[in-house]
């Protein structure tokens, strides 16, 4: 259960931060002299309620292509993964489990002793 949390805030901090930001500003806009007494409860209750719809499914879809994603690798499937590292040539790196890279899952990164930086699965897709 811990480390589902701790898995949504590294996956959703930063949208959660743009949420409290948009809350903010709501809560700005609601209060200003041409609104009515309502505006505050309505306008916070209307967007608070589209940010956690929102930030939800995007965690659920992210979670379900790093699930997918696991899969692949271990079925011996091709995955594609966004590269930081080499921005000037190639965006993506192709992984598989019986390369001579010897990638392998730890937590949900892949790892090689030929990369120096992991590549988070929430990056990659199924190729």
């Amino acid at each position: 259960m811990m480390e589902t949390i701790k898995n949504f805030f590294y996956l959703e901090g930063a949208y959660l931060i743009m949420g409290v930001i948009i809350l903010l500003i709501t809560l700005y806009v609601t209060t200003r002299p041409f609104m009515s007494a309502q505006a505050p409860k309505k306008g916070l209750s209307i967007v608070a309620l589209f940010l956690v719809l929102f930030i939800g499914a995007h965690y659920w879809v992210t979670t379900s292509r790093i699930a997918a994603v696991k899969n692949a690798f271990n079925a011996g499937k091709p995955v594609l993964c966004e590269s930081r590292m080499l921005r000037k040539m190639a965006q993506s790196i192709e992984i598989r489990k019986d390369t001579a890279a010897h990638w392998r899952i730890e937590g949900d990164n892949f790892v090689s002793p030929h990369y120096t930086r992991p590549f988070h699965l929430a990056r990659c897709i199924v190729k």
